[in-house]
């Protein structure tokens, strides 16, 4: 008898990787499932056997807290939430397959050729989850097969980390596939090997339409390892203004606007995409900052005067309608 399994994913614009691996799992079993992102229960909704709920962000709480009283016996899992089961806890963490069906307008290849990582911040959950960096899949297995994209879209936290890495990047080259690393790579260990290894592939952003490579700068005392890194990339073939930055903002208490339009400025200085990243979703200031950095209103308006303003939906209104062109 076919059981009934609700999956839902609470937040994240990519597919799900951690649903799309339980609704592998179930179908094969004859399992019916049915993935939404609606945290209530609809009227017209079986009575589920298994429920799933997985949130990849923090600032889902609400909708996280909202989904538990709906269904309070569900399986909860994910960065988001503050449990540290995975969906290998689940069914075994030797099952790779995924199931793209739920997903039909996604084209692209999605997935892990590494779990883990070298660095332990303490911002972040990763080594917690899943320890030491470990290869977990060629990029064969990754791939959707003949009539698919040669499109990679890796989740990897730390693609140097794992033993295979070069093999990996052998299999990329030789594959002619397009990469997006949009999960960053760890510029503070960036070497000649690497920046190299990562100049001779083709690297693009979340979209394939742009050369990207995406890294992370998280607090001042990183100035010289983080420039360092991009001064290496940049001797190997990848110029500063093909990187994004994730910038945290607001995970230091000491830490003040000034720091922040510090590691900002430095960062535009060299071309840098800074891609600020708000630690505490409740810091209205910090949200205002990256409105203004990721609406790209720096360039036209003083953050002086667009946080002066008195209507800075005005602002960002006119922007968009290109008035400041």
């Amino acid at each position: 008898m076919a059981h009934q399994i609700r999956l839902t994913q609470l937040d994240g614009k990519l597919p799900n990787l951690a649903l799309m691996k339980l609704a592998h799992w179930h179908r094969v079993r004859g399992d019916e499932c049915h993935l939404t992102r609606r945290v209530h229960r609809d009227l017209f909704e079986p009575d589920y056997d298994v429920v799933y709920g997985s949130a990849i962000f923090a600032y889902s709480d609400r909708r996280l807290a909202t989904f538990v009283q709906e269904f309070p016996r569900a399986i909860i899992g994910g960065t988001g939430t503050l449990t540290t089961r995975t969906v290998e806890n689940v069914i075994g963490g030797d099952y790779e397959f995924y199931d793209y069906a739920d997903y039909p307008d996604y084209e692209y290849s999605l997935g892990f050729t590494q779990r883990g990582c070298r660095l332990k911040c303490k911002f972040c959950v990763v080594p917690e989850k899943e320890g030491k960096p470990a290869s977990v899949n060629t990029i064969s297995d990754i791939w959707r097969g003949v009539g698919h994209p040669r499109k990679l879209h890796l989740l990897d936290n730390d693609f140097f980390g794992q033993p295979d890495w070069r093999e990996r990047l052998d299999e990329i080259r030789e594959g002619k596939f397009k990469v997006c690393l949009n999960q960053g790579v760890n510029i503070r260990l960036v070497n000649d090997e690497s920046a190299a290894a990562l100049a001779s592939i083709e690297y693009r952003d979340d979209q394939f339409s742009k050369r990207r490579l995406y890294t992370a700068w998280d607090n001042l005392r990183d100035e010289k390892v983080f420039f360092r890194g991009v001064d290496t990339l940049e001797r190997h073939g990848i110029p500063p203004h093909h990187l994004m930055a994730y910038m945290l903002i607001g995970f230091d208490p000491s830490e003040t606007m000034e720091r922040i339009f510090h590691r900002f400025e430095a960062m535009v200085a060299r071309g840098i995409m800074p891609y600020p990243m708000v630690f505490d979703p409740t810091r209205r200031d910090l949200k205002r900052f990256q409105r203004w950095v990721l609406r790209g209103l720096y360039r036209i308006i003083p953050w002086g005067e667009y946080l002066g303003s008195k209507s800075r939906a005005q602002v960002e209104l006119a922007h968009d309608a290109g008035m400041f062109a």
